[in-house]
């Protein structure tokens, strides 16, 4: 059976290297974790959270899955939220998806792949959504792609509409919700037209009241 060695081998290099830069990293890093960023990414391999904005272990906190979809009956998801904006305090939520995301080609196709359908379904309601404006581009890598946009600015929204984030704007908590996009083919991050940090920046019919913390 393979034992993975060349792995553990990386991984001893790497924490011989980061010891060299600072003796003191890891016993400070494991006594503490203070990150203002939660990440809500893509599961693709192409996509290192930490790497692609120079930040550190301990500095951002990540949730991944396949397409970057937030689905409110998502417990995972949801318990990540939670922990990040209650215990943690970020300021940010950054969900970011990446142009050529196979989850997103995949949810326009009418192939039959198995479980993971029932998951591409939420894009393909983005799609449903949208499909105005998508059926306009006749190139499919570029329908594909601008697919990928939509997708991120909804699930930004549906971060919004959680009980999660509008309990911290009640409690007057400082929080921002950001969509970013990366590309695989320049490594760059742009940043598209939807940064939240307000209920009355949501749809009315999503806003709860907020007697309590009144």
């Amino acid at each position: 059976m393979p034992t993975l060695k060349h792995l553990l081998e990386n991984n001893r290099a790497w924490s011989q290297k980061m010891t060299e830069q600072d003796p003191e990293f890891f016993t400070t890093l494991s006594q503490q974790q203070t990150p203002e960023y939660l990440w809500i990414g893509c599961s693709d391999s192409r996509v290192p959270a930490n790497e692609i904005v120079g930040l550190l272990p301990g500095e951002l906190f990540v949730h991944r899955n396949v397409a970057n979809v937030v689905v409110h009956t998502d417990m995972n998801c949801m318990s990540v939220l939670q922990f990040a904006v209650e215990a943690l305090k970020v300021k940010h939520i950054i969900v970011c998806g990446h142009y050529g995301c196979g989850g997103v080609r995949c949810a326009m196709e009418h192939n039959q792949l198995g479980l993971i359908d029932n998951w591409l379904r939420h894009i393909k309601d983005v799609y449903r959504k949208h499909e105005p404006k998508l059926s306009c581009v006749e190139n499919p890598d570029e329908r594909a792609d601008r697919l990928c946009e939509f997708n991120v600015i909804e699930q930004v929204y549906n971060v919004c509409h959680t009980t999660i984030v509008q309990d911290a704007w009640a409690r007057g908590q400082p929080l921002a919700v950001h969509g970013w996009i990366y590309g695989l083919q320049d490594g760059l991050l742009r940043q598209l037209e939807v940064n939240v940090s307000s209920p009355e920046e949501i749809g009315s019919i999503y806003r709860m009241r907020q007697e309590a913390f009144a």
